[in-house]
């Protein structure tokens, strides 16, 4: 397979495929997230005052939260004023990142799902996560 721009869809494919995975939908808009053993490591957000354009004040109707292994991590990924990973205040703290579905395609389908993959073993068990890493997909 061509290492492609990703696009929403492969958020959805990738998370879903990854094993013990529930999809819910969020209690106010039905916004997807993708929980294992409870918790979540990807979730569609619904538009906030905190993420808006920095030209029109409009909140961001497209913004993907992606749980990353740590605060280095984070920073790694939003530090280049260029990439379209960024965080917010509302986010100071949290192990996570965001990134709007409208720039998913200056993202490859092999990093995003590398990112999935990495937020998903950040949030299942020890258990389930080393059963995962054992037969090496």
């Amino acid at each position: 397979m061509s290492d492609r721009p990703a696009t929403v869809d492969d958020v959805h494919r990738i998370a879903a495929d990854m094993p013990h995975v529930t999809r819910v939908e969020g209690p106010k808009a039905g916004n997807p997230i993708y929980q294992v053993g409870g918790k979540s490591f990807v979730f569609f957000r619904t538009p906030r005052p905190d993420a808006v354009d920095p030209d029109t004040g409009e909140k961001y109707p497209d913004v993907v939260v992606i749980w990353v292994e740590s605060e280095a991590d984070k920073l790694a990924l939003t530090q280049d004023p260029s990439s379209p990973f960024f965080t917010t205040q509302h986010f100071d703290g949290h192990p996570s990142v965001l990134v709007r579905a409208s720039r998913l395609g200056e993202i490859a389908v092999s990093e995003l799902k590398e990112l999935i993959q990495d937020a998903w073993l950040s949030r299942a068990s020890k258990r389930r996560g080393q059963e995962w890493l054992s037969r090496g997909e």
